[in-house]
């Protein structure tokens, strides 16, 4: 039959150690730390990246600006993996009339399932290189929710890792004290009795 007292850490009693006083205190930090502070932390850390990725995402918008251009020449040619992103993994040659300044041709990339003599949307920087849409809100949000968790995440791991190395010299302080107190008490058990 086992018995099991809550507790006793925090009471005093005889078998209780200073190493288990600690381990208590370490236990209630540690629950605070993961309760209160890891997701304070997720969520400041997203709330900046949220900011700093609505900026950039303005900017993008400010900077790109987006024509329909009929895609002309041979067949869209597909892109490597490292060219390409999953929207637009095709490049092929595009015509469209600026105004002021006539017909232009480039190329572009340009969604999958495109055919010479379609018509597509294709973005622009102020240069005229072919650049990828502007972020919207749902890729603005995606990433500020990776970095929150990815932050919550490593601020847990940080916890939970400095709780493991407390644990560990904690047992090698509460060994070393039933060492000393086996070595002033275990002379008393062990002496042969008359």
């Amino acid at each position: 039959m086992r018995t099991r007292v809550r507790g006793w850490r925090w009471r005093r009693n005889p078998l209780r150690r200073r190493s288990d006083v600690v381990e208590a205190w370490t236990v209630l930090v540690v629950a605070v730390l993961l309760c209160v502070v890891v997701p304070l932390a997720g969520a400041a850390a997203g709330l900046r990246a949220h900011d700093r990725a609505r900026a950039l995402a303005a900017t993008e918008r400010a900077t790109r600006h987006q024509v329909r251009a009929l895609v002309v020449g041979d067949r869209p040619k597909r892109l490597t993996a490292m060219q390409g992103d999953r929207e637009h993994p095709y490049r092929a040659q595009v015509r469209w009339t600026e105004p002021g300044k006539g017909q232009r041709t480039t190329w572009a990339r340009v969604p999958a399932g495109t055919h010479t003599g379609d018509t597509v949307p294709v973005w622009f920087d102020s240069e005229g290189r072919n650049v990828p849409p502007p972020s919207d809100r749902a890729a603005v949000w995606q990433h500020a929710i990776t970095v929150g968790l990815g932050a919550a995440g490593g601020a847990a791991a940080v916890v939970l890792l400095g709780h493991a190395v407390e644990r560990r010299i904690a047992l090698r302080h509460r060994l070393a004290e039933w060492e000393r107190e086996w070595a002033r008490t275990g002379p008393r058990w062990t002496q042969p009795r008359t």
